[in-house]
């Protein structure tokens, strides 16, 4: 026999059992359609990570104020107030050769109203420096100037979420706003940025000289910040800045050898790392679970091999009676095996295409679908159809001829 004669036979056998058919190939396509949608999701995933990551800031390094000891009792992280805006300047001035510039970060937040309009929302102290810092643009206006930073002039810059609450379709730009009750003049409005890996929308926001935030939220005449933010020219010195940085800082707040610091520096690295193992343990858990349901396709599949084998030994005697050899016999039902487990694969890829693109057009998430997953898939499942197929088509050629003929 050859093999367009072993393929009509093997297409005709299993056309026969349609519905049997359908469901032994069920595992095969629930598996692989798993398969599909975890790579197509996850890769999605990681790259809106990445993508997200990358707008928090260039190459940003994130100083936060450490825990402290008082009476015996331990705050938490950001309990002292141990920062100030002559570190962040310091750091800019004595490591230029890795920092390519810095903002001290003030908060606060408070009632924002404009007319009959009014929105909670958070504001933000910072330097000029910012739009650097956070490689972030503005859609209008103009920001803030050094000089306006220096005399705390009661100035800010929205962003589009607080410009479209307050404003709706009119321009912002010139405008007077209330914040806490005092008076900010509107210099420009932030382009979108969208929310966060942690789903905080960026875009609701008020910046202002961080001088401005101190004395006129805040009511405080001291310097500290509550945090600074540096950018680094290169990703690559992020170790060595880091080093650096943490030297200057504990000279500056004159701590010995053996004292803890009083500031924590975090970098993107470590962010991407922790949110990057967390993705990759949820993608390693579907993946199992889809491996799991191809296993059971495949085993699935050579029980109804057995089966078949079982129903059609008359059938196998016949052919043997007339000429069939038993390689014809084990190369006819390893082809329905294959044919089985790769209808069953075609079908998944479809199923696993689709159901990626449902779930990123319901979560908005990007779907990422590489041709090498769907091949890899396809392939695969061929490959369950060879190695399940195997034994029962192995079994089906051992038979002897006068038994199958025998055989009721």
């Amino acid at each position: 026999m050859n093999f367009i004669m072993i393929l009509k036979v093997a297409l005709r056998a299993i056309w026969r059992n349609k519905t049997r058919s359908l469901l032994t190939a069920l595992g095969i396509i629930v598996g692989i359609a798993a398969v599909i949608a975890v790579v197509a999701i996850g890769q999605g995933a990681s790259t809106m990570m990445v993508k997200q990551i990358n707008s928090m800031g260039n190459n940003l390094v994130m100083i936060f104020p450490a825990s402290r000891n008082q009476g015996g009792v331990r705050t938490g992280a950001g309990g002292a107030q141990t920062l100030t805006a002559e570190d962040a300047f310091a750091i800019k001035r004595e490591i230029s050769h890795y920092v390519s510039s810095v903002t001290p970060i003030v908060r606060a937040a408070g009632q924002v109203i404009y007319q009959e309009n009014n929105w909670s929302t958070s504001v933000q102290g910072c330097s000029v420096d910012f739009l650097e810092v956070r490689n972030w643009h503005l859609s209008l206006g103009i920001f803030f100037d050094e000089s306006q930073e220096r005399m705390g002039k009661r100035v800010c810059v929205l962003g589009q979420t607080v410009a479209d609450n307050l404003f709706g379709e009119q321009d912002p730009i010139g405008k007077t706003i209330r914040i806490k009750n005092m008076p900010f003049k509107v210099l420009g409005v932030m382009e979108k940025k969208g929310s966060n890996n942690f789903g905080q929308d960026q875009d609701d926001i008020i910046l202002a000289p961080y001088t401005t935030v101190k004395r006129v939220l805040q009511n405080s005449i001291f310097n500290n910040v509550n945090m600074i933010f540096v950018s680094l020219f290169s990703l690559d010195d992020t170790e060595a800045a880091k080093k650096d940085i943490s030297a200057l800082l504990r000279q500056r707040h004159k701590l010995g050898p053996r004292s803890e610091e009083d500031f924590n520096l975090r970098d993107m690295a470590e962010i991407s790392q922790t949110i990057g193992s967390v993705s990759s343990m949820m993608t390693i858990l579907l993946t199992t679970v889809a491996a799991i349901s191809l296993l059971v396709g495949g085993i699935g599949i050579m029980n109804i091999m057995l089966v078949s084998v079982t129903e059609r030994t008359r059938e196998i005697g016949l052919r043997m009676a007339i000429g069939a050899t038993p390689s014809d016999i084990l190369m006819q039902f390893i082809t329905e095996s294959i044919l089985l487990s790769t209808v069953g694969g075609l079908i998944g890829v479809v199923f696993g295409v689709t159901g990626a693109e449902i779930v990123g057009n319901i979560q908005h998430w990007p779907i990422l679908i590489t041709t090498s997953s769907i091949v890899i898939s396809f392939l695969f499942s061929a490959m369950v159809g060879v190695f399940f197929g195997f034994y029962p088509a192995l079994r089906a050629s051992r038979l002897n001829p006068i038994d199958c003929l025998r055989y009721e």
